[in-house]
């Protein structure tokens, strides 16, 4: 189970309605193939041996009889293979007067034995479903059922746990239960449940994928879980219903893997993170567990090298549809010019002074103060935008923060800080023909306290232009572009900061500043401090620190899920094939490390700024970090994985 994946599957085989040995035979036959695909945890639909809509022949013994017997054969055949089972299967109990009757259940088995039973707890008695008329609820305490020759528990609350992995433990509920307004999911994963699996034969009708698909996903955000749900679909009767096989694997609120409905797939496969889960539950302040009550079975699995299926995107912070990035784009600079309005409401601000460099961040930040001040209702000419040329601006960033700042109707002012920047640097006893740490900093200060002063003078706030991935490499000049009034892109990976002034440019009636703001995107991320060669820029960002992508992968890694850089660098190498070779992701996750750890005085007293996403590095409310920390274990961990891959 190598970086904590263990992979998971939903079957849906094709089934007969009361003919038992034919769909034992299919349910072997979808073992069968999911042991090939290295399937550890492996679900079927609610009584798939004798099939859903079997009606009152439930109440027969010689389907009862079968369906015992096809499930002997299913606990057989799962010798052969290494993963718990879960089929769906009638059971008949005669103990006490509590435990009498016809249970919907979950059979669990592995390694050739049933390990218990997992009766339903919620009966449907609406609409299309009856089947309080032919089952029995769950009873309330655990009752010992002979069957297939074992004798086993049988009881709703019941965990089973790896012998082998701490963090792989399996709860059971099946269909109806989930549609509830307690589902015993909830129990289960207090209880200590990572993977919730739900045997299932939910019918379709109009508009039900989608609620069934945002229930499946919703729980397992709901439970900090993975959670694989598998569907009954052909060979159920259509007497009154039409069965899709609509399986669903999710995992913390996200899709992993989706059969759709009537997509034909008969085994949908997918790897549940369980480190992750871990991490996220920690993170969150996972209460104690609740085990009062519950029966804990233990199984066996042999780990090995997880092969991986999921998809994991290049850019996480950017959503891959189309339509949800515009009204994810939308959100978050509304977001962002709310939060600074309300800033200057608060402190009564009369303007706001923003530097304008011609770059991406800069360019955002012009664009958020913009939509503030219509928001407040205020003039535009209340913004000052200044361009601040010195020894490494060019012609073609200086021209695009004029015509932008022109085209938005802001105050725009060129203040050139050559001479100031050369008198400093004299005063310093710099040469200024170095072109050393100095001679690049003294320009970002020199910055700032124009911007600074201006705002003093105009009774306003300079509102901060740097960007997440920048915090996170401590790509800025301490007290230089580090510092501001107010910092409205502060949790806004470089990444993303490019999406929305492209969302910017898609929307923009006037033909001038749409060309202007792609003009800006297609510039190099530069900080400009070094001179120009031949006009154009000679600093460029990427580079020197490495690609954004990059980073911003490493980021989200790092922070959102917690993964150690070993996990990293195997996602990355997955994520980036065919665009970074494996030296190339290891070089610069080297350098994020190193740069995270040792740039974190720079975060720890960052000004004010807001919060957009799930990942945000302010000191006050996100990351606590001590600025000498050493990041020596984090290197090792990446080396390790690096030398397995043969990589120097």
């Amino acid at each position: 189970m190598r970086d904590g994946f263990v992979k998971v599957a939903a079957a849906t085989p094709e089934i007969a309605v009361a003919d038992c040995e034919r769909n034992a035979q299919s349910v072997i036959a979808l073992m069968n193939e999911a042991e090939k695909q290295g399937v550890k945890v492996l679900v079927f639909p609610e009584l798939c041996l004798t099939g859903y809509t079997a009606g009152d022949l439930f109440y027969q013994p010689a389907l009862l009889r079968a369906a015992e017997e096809a499930l002997a054969e299913v606990v057989a055949a799962s010798a052969k293979t290494d993963a718990l089972t879960f089929v769906g299967v009638p059971v008949r109990a005669g103990g006490d007067v509590s435990a009498k009757g016809i249970f919907n259940c979950a059979a669990a088995v592995s390694h050739g034995t049933l390990l218990g039973l997992v009766p339903k707890t919620h009966l449907p008695a609406y609409n299309e479903f009856y089947e309080k008329r032919q089952f029995t609820p769950a009873p309330e305490i655990p009752i010992t059922v002979e069957m297939c020759g074992f004798s086993v528990p049988m009881y709703a609350k019941m965990l089973f746990c790896s012998a082998q992995c701490g963090s792989l433990v399996v709860g059971a509920e099946i269909c109806e239960d989930l549609w509830t307004a307690a589902p015993p999911s909830t129990g289960h994963a207090a209880a200590g449940a990572s993977i919730i699996v739900n045997l299932s034969a939910s019918d379709e009708t109009i508009g039900k994928a989608a609620y069934r698909r945002s229930l499946v996903a919703t729980q397992s955000a709901r439970l900090v879980a993975a959670y694989v749900y598998a569907d009954a679909g052909e060979g159920e009767s259509t007497t009154d219903m039409v069965f899709s096989g609509h399986d669903l694997i999710a995992e913390n609120g996200r899709i992993l893997a989706e059969n759709a409905p009537f997509g034909g797939s008969r085994l949908t496969v997918s790897e549940a993170d369980l480190d992750f889960l871990a991490f996220e539950r920690t993170k969150l302040g996972e209460p104690k567990a609740q085990t009062d009550g519950y029966v804990r079975v233990k199984f066996d699995i042999a780990f090995g090298a997880t092969s991986l299926t999921r998809v994991f995107s290049h850019l996480p912070f950017v959503p891959d549809d189309g339509g949800e990035l515009v009204r994810r784009a939308e959100l978050i600079l509304e977001m962002q010019a709310r939060a600074l309005a309300g800033r200057m409401k608060k402190i009564n601000s009369f303007s706001a002074v923003v530097g304008v460099s011609g770059g991406l961040d800069s360019c955002l930040a012009l664009l958020v103060a913009v939509r503030a001040f219509d928001f407040l209702g205020k003039d535009r000419k209340g913004i000052t935008a200044i361009s601040m040329p010195c020894f490494g601006t060019t012609k073609r960033t200086r021209s695009n923060a004029q015509k932008l700042s022109e085209l938005l109707g802001v105050n725009f002012r060129t203040i050139d800080i050559t001479a100031a920047v050369k008198r400093h640097l004299c005063d310093i006893g710099h040469d200024g023909t170095n072109c050393d740490v100095t001679y690049e900093n003294a320009q970002a200060r020199e910055r700032t306290q124009v911007l600074m002063d201006v705002a003093n003078a105009t009774g306003g706030l300079v509102v901060g232009t740097g960007d997440l991935s920048e915090l996170a490499l401590g790509w800025a000049t301490y007290n230089g572009d580090h510092m501001s009034s107010y910092g409205v892109n502060a949790s806004v990976p470089k990444t993303l900061v490019r999406y929305l002034v492209r969302f910017e440019a898609d929307r923009a009636t006037d033909r001038r500043l749409a060309a202007v703001l792609r003009d800006i995107l297609a510039t190099p991320v530069s900080p400009e401090l070094l001179p120009p060669k031949e006009g154009e820029i000679a600093q460029k960002t990427e580079d020197l620190v490495g690609p954004y992508e990059l980073h911003d992968f490493f980021l989200y890694c790092f922070l959102r899920c917690g993964y150690p850089p070993a996990k990293i660098y195997r996602l990355a190498v997955r994520a980036f094939e065919g665009e970074y070779d494996r030296a190339t992701v290891a070089k610069w996750l080297r350098t994020f490390i190193r740069r995270f750890f040792s740039q974190q005085f720079k975060r720890s007293c960052l000004p004010d700024g807001v919060k957009i996403g799930s990942v945000a590095l302010s000191p006050r409310g996100d990351w606590r970090m001590p600025s000498d920390a050493s990041p020596a274990a984090f290197i090792a961990d990446l080396d390790r994985r690096v030398r397995e891959d043969g990589i120097r």
